[in-house]
């Protein structure tokens, strides 16, 4: 079909007014796209593992100056976010400043003590316990006296650390603060006052743990096949822990790592008391994505025989399926943790290096 000059001119006229609106337009939607598009205009910095959130003139002025160091000492040794433990502390006991029962001794009436409210039963079955002992709980020394004292501050806010770590923060933080004191409205209340107590007025996740950065590990990764590794596991994050689980909706610590290096056409064994002695032993601060790490946790453990594995995904970062109540699959930090017995390699154990050659040779 022809078109005349007329129409044509027209047609012409039209596309030219377009590509203006275009041009005119696009930048203003890209300025107004919506947080969950653009994260509100921010660059994820994938290497930022060391950000420590900058504390606004309210937390200054709001939170005494001894527990104000006490957050961020502890936030930053157990690796949960300063601004959460200190939020937690003002919504208990206002610090340690409120005179209600159980904040400076006995209990409340829920069975709770100290500034940041642990249950008796929690913190390790005794208000104070000598430590290091035999404690069942969250009992810590923060002070070096030699005793888990659930008043002590130092104590009670190393102790919360612990805790929050234990149930998802810093990533999942939800998830941790609902196991503190399980409402969702607590859980609100508290990131509320976490937003306030930050110079940015957010509540910050270390970058390496967002799937945004997942193009970056991978492509760090020493080698292809470490790449393909990474690749499932990062892809698994999400999903529920299950005892014994191998896939593909949910997972153990060691079925995932199990399934990660089965994606990469690979086999391991399968429980972790089994790839403990499998791979060839890495000194710390040698150990690289692929890498296993294992912890003394679990019952039946021990230093020679840990329970739970991790895979390292970068320096500090691993990927964990860790328990049922501490949230689903996530890149946490294996540095924090104070139970660490070691790192092995199992891309160096013989039968595997076997394994990596028939790949090879087949491509």
């Amino acid at each position: 079909m022809k078109l005349s000059r007329a129409r044509l001119a027209l047609v012409i006229g039209l596309a030219g007014m377009l590509l203006l609106v275009a041009v005119i337009v696009s930048p203003l939607l890209l300025m107004s796209m919506p947080s969950f598009l653009s994260d509100g205009g921010a660059t994820v910095d994938c290497e930022d593992t060391a950000h420590v959130e900058e504390a606004s003139d309210s937390a200054a002025s709001d939170i005494p100056a001894e527990y104000l160091e006490l957050y961020k000492e502890y936030g930053k040794k157990i690796g949960v976010q300063w601004n959460i433990l200190a939020a937690v502390g003002k919504r208990e006991t206002d610090h340690g400043r409120s005179d209600l029962p159980g904040v400076k001794s006995g209990t409340n009436s829920a069975g709770a003590a100290g500034p940041m409210q642990f249950l008796i039963s929690t913190w390790g079955g005794k208000a104070r316990l000598p430590f290091p002992g035999s404690i069942n709980g969250y009992a810590s020394d923060g002070d070096g006296d030699g005793v888990a004292d659930v008043y002590n501050p130092a104590d009670a806010i190393l102790g919360a650390a612990k805790m929050l770590k234990r149930n998802g923060a810093p990533e999942n933080v939800r998830s941790a603060l609902f196991v503190y004191n399980r409402a969702w409205w607590y859980v609100d209340q508290v990131e509320e006052i976490a937003r306030k107590y930050a110079k940015s007025g957010a509540v910050e996740v270390p970058p390496q743990a967002s799937p945004e950065c997942d193009d970056t590990l991978v492509e760090a990764a020493p080698s292809d096949v470490v790449a393909k590794i990474l690749q499932f596991a990062l892809a698994q994050r999400g999903k529920p822990y299950l005892w014994g689980g191998t896939g593909p909706d949910a997972f153990d610590c060691s079925g995932v790592i199990y399934a990660a290096y089965k994606a990469a056409g690979l086999t391991i064994p399968r429980t972790t008391f089994t790839q403990w002695p499998f791979g060839v032993k890495v000194l710390e601060g040698e150990e690289q994505p692929g890498d296993l790490v294992f912890f003394n946790a679990g019952p039946g453990t021990s230093a020679g025989s840990p329970g739970h594995v991790g895979l390292v995904v970068s320096k500090g970062k691993m990927l964990e399926a860790r328990c049922t109540l501490c949230g689903p699959i996530k890149v946490t930090s294996y540095q924090a943790r104070d139970n660490r017995v070691g790192f092995t390699r199992p891309l160096q154990n013989a039968d595997v290096l076997g394994q990596v050659q028939k790949l090879n040779s087949s491509l």
